[in-house]
């Protein structure tokens, strides 16, 4: 029902690297998360899905215009047998090839994107930039900005391109609930994909990661509203740009673990998976 699999490709970042040793960092630290029901779930996901590790996709650092390729084989190999991807980064440029196979198997999607960057500035369309790749997917069809939604941006951009950006002061100011209540009129009924840049949380909870911005959300209003869109049909999730070697504590790779658990349970949920009563959660 669910494959796992490591993306360690870092040579599209622009400032701080790292982020290709992000996979065993987020597997490292998910270890705690295995004891007891998955809290606020309230129930073992393993017990409901049929969940397997496959490992990392081979990246040839000798050859990275290859990259796009080898992730995207990657990719469709494992949506072949139907199984839905979460998929652990790597700088944020994965995310082109991901969507790239997920878009060949159900269509164009929406993309509920957890960012500080929008990802959409222009290129050559041959660059490996993990700044631009979203504007590519969307003159390329493979999403469509009109049912998509970036949440937690507090960096300029020349153009919204025609997507829906809850910046992070209007996230503060509203909530999560809000929040979570745009990302659902967006998206409405569309399969979409859900990518999770660490740099969303504010770099007091996630300072392993390669272009911090402060003021970001804090760990537990990234993971409530991640927890939250139940009901949103997420075909293909991911969390990216983990960088290891500016983390304090393992805090960073910890938020991304969790997250990445968390995306898991959501797809327990939609199996019709139901747990205990915590009380007031």
């Amino acid at each position: 029902d669910i494959v796992v699999s490591g993306i360690p490709f870092d040579m599209a970042t622009s400032n701080r690297p790292g982020a290709r040793l992000g996979p065993r960092a987020i597997r490292a630290a998910s270890v705690g998360l295995a004891e007891l029901e998955a809290y606020p779930f309230g129930f073992d996901p393993f017990e409901h899905l049929a969940i397997a590790d496959y490992g990392d996709c081979f990246i040839d650092y000798g050859h990275p215009e290859d990259a796009v390729e080898r992730i995207e084989t990657h990719a469709t190999e494992i949506l072949a047998h139907d199984a839905t991807m979460v998929t652990l980064g790597g700088d944020h440029f994965i995310t082109y090839p991901l969507l790239r196979a997920h878009a060949e198997k159900f269509g164009t999607l929406s993309l509920v994107h957890f960012d500080a960057h929008c990802d959409t500035w222009p290129d050559d369309g041959d660059r490996l930039d993990h700044g631009s790749m979203f504007l590519r997917a969307a003159r390329e069809g493979i999403v469509d900005p009109a049912t998509s939604v970036q949440i937690g941006i507090r960096t300029h951009n020349s153009d919204t391109f025609g997507f829906t950006i809850l910046g992070a002061p209007w996230v503060h100011r509203e909530g999560i609930g809000a929040t979570v209540e745009v990302v659902r009129e967006v998206v409405g009924d569309a399969k979409a994909y859900l990518t999770f840049d660490i740099d969303c949380i504010d770099p007091a909870f996630a300072p392993g990661t390669g272009t911090p911005v402060a003021g970001g959300l804090t760990t537990a209003q990234a993971l409530e509203a991640v927890r939250s869109l139940g009901g949103v049909d997420l075909v293909g999730m991911d969390v990216v740009e983990v960088s290891p070697p500016y983390d304090v504590a393992e805090i960073t790779a910890l938020a991304a673990a969790t997250l990445a658990h968390d995306f898991i349970c959501l797809q327990a949920v939609k199996a019709g998976a139901a747990g205990v009563d915590y009380g007031r959660t």
